[in-house]
This record gives structure tokens, sequence and C-alpha cells, in this order.
């Protein structure tokens, strides 16, 4: 019961790793709210979760202030306070070489890996600082320290992520609040198994090239990462342990970018 009491929010919960965060939170005796663009997912998440009294879904989308606004909003007033903001929303627009990417796909994976993150950051501070405490976790990726080809957008707006993440520890450290990024390696969600087949056509490759030849062959163990060590990082960095962590971008990768 690393969470005991304390009271987390994060963004894109019904789903993927944020899905597994918010199981790992709840199962450490957190209360958690958590939001996603479809209500239906949301509503059945909060069913499967069965945490009644201790968990909440808000529909919104994190590339919308007034969105991530109200579901910190929702966190303090439900469980009144909010000790734990996870930014974890995002994903890839439209996978595509820079010569032939749209200046809207590239606008919204701005918007939504990097923008969206500056809100959540912006918005749970605003609790956090009065109280003297507060854990700020951004999910990142290994390419916000490296790259690969048909990401540009994706792989920008992460490295724009972890500009911010330095930033604002830097600022908020004094009062009492950690800010921190984790940086997986490829995980193989629902999303990106949807979305695989478009990144990997971006590449010039078939899926399963993508999958074994870039992304498994950049790894020292020659694995991917799986939802639960993010979802275990993420306890620990909101844990009492993790007050030691801030300003930090945690490779998380299978050794990619071993620092």
């Amino acid at each position: 019961m690393r969470l005991q009491d304390r009271v987390a929010a994060v963004t894109g919960g019904s789903r993927g790793i944020g899905r597994g965060i918010v199981e790992a939170f709840l199962r450490e005796g957190a209360s958690v709210c958590f939001n996603g663009r479809d209500r239906k997912a949301g509503a059945a998440a909060i069913e499967e979760l069965s945490s009644p009294g201790r968990v909440e879904f808000v529909q919104g989308d994190a590339r919308q202030s007034a969105d991530i606004q109200r579901l910190v909003e929702v966190t303090a007033s439900k469980f009144g306070r909010i000790d734990i903001m996870v930014n974890n929303a995002g994903g890839i627009t439209e996978p595509a070489p820079v010569k032939t990417l749209s200046e809207e796909a590239w606008a919204n994976d701005l918007q939504w890996n990097l923008t969206s993150v500056f809100y959540g950051i912006k918005h749970s501070i605003q609790y956090m600082a009065p109280q003297k405490f507060g854990r700020i976790i951004n999910i990142s990726s290994v390419e916000g320290k490296t790259g690969v080809p048909g990401m540009a957008g994706y792989v920008a707006a992460k490295h724009g992520v972890h500009g911010l993440t330095k930033s604002v520890a830097a600022e908020v450290g004094r009062d009492g609040i950690t800010v921190n990024a984790i940086c997986p390696g490829l995980i193989l969600t629902d999303a990106v198994t949807q979305g695989g087949p478009a990144t990997a056509k971006a590449m010039g490759l078939s899926y399963e090239e993508m999958v074994e030849n870039v992304f498994k062959a950049r790894t020292m163990t020659g694995e991917l990462n799986t939802i639960e060590q993010v979802a275990e990082l993420s306890v620990l960095l909101a844990s009492d342990v993790g007050a030691g962590f801030t300003g930090a971008l945690i490779s998380l990768d299978g050794g990619i970018s071993p620092y």
C-alpha cells in the first residue's frame, strides 16, 4: 500500500499504459480520477476496476485545456486534494516522412503529446503548491532521446516534454513537488497494434520488420517493454521513495538509450 490515502489524476486512463497505471495506483491504496475521450470505454473501465468510492471517470480530451482543468477540479472536489498527476495521453497522428507530413498532423502531434502535458502540469500545480506536496509523472518515450523515421512530430513533441520536465522541476522543487518523465521503448498496446502498420509503412517496412528489426533490435535485451513495468515505475515515483527523483528522464527501454 505504497500510495495509501494519496489522490491521483491520470490522463488517457481508459486503456493501454494509462489503464495499467490506474490499476496499479488503486492496488497500492490511492484514489484515482482518470479521463478519456470515449465515454463508453471509461464507463466499462470503471466497472472492471471494481473499486467503488476510490475511482472516477471524467470524459475529456487531453488536447483541450478546459478538459484537463475539469479533470483536476473533479479529482480535488471528489477526493479533497490532488497529490499525483500522470500526464499519459498521447500518440502518433499520421506516420509519414517529413516531406509528406501534413501541417495538421504536425500540429496535432505537438498538441497531443506536448501541450497536453503542459496543461496537466499547469492545472495540477495550482493544488499541489499550496499543500507543499506533489508528484508529476510525464509518460514520454525513448524517442524523446533518440528518433526514428516517419515519426517527426511525435519525436519532436517528446523531446519537448523532456525540456518541460526539467524546467518545471527546477521551478517547483522547493514547493515539495517532483517532476519526472518515464521514457519507455515500444509497448504493444492495442493502440500500437492498430496503428503499427501505418507507422511501419512510413519507415518502408512491414509491421513485423518494424517490431523485430527496429524496436527489438535496438535493445540490449532483445525484449519489448510492458505496461506493467511502466505502471510499477510510476508507483515508485509517486511514492515516498520517489522524493529523491526530480527532473529525471528515466529510460525504461531495454537499453536503447542507457542514460
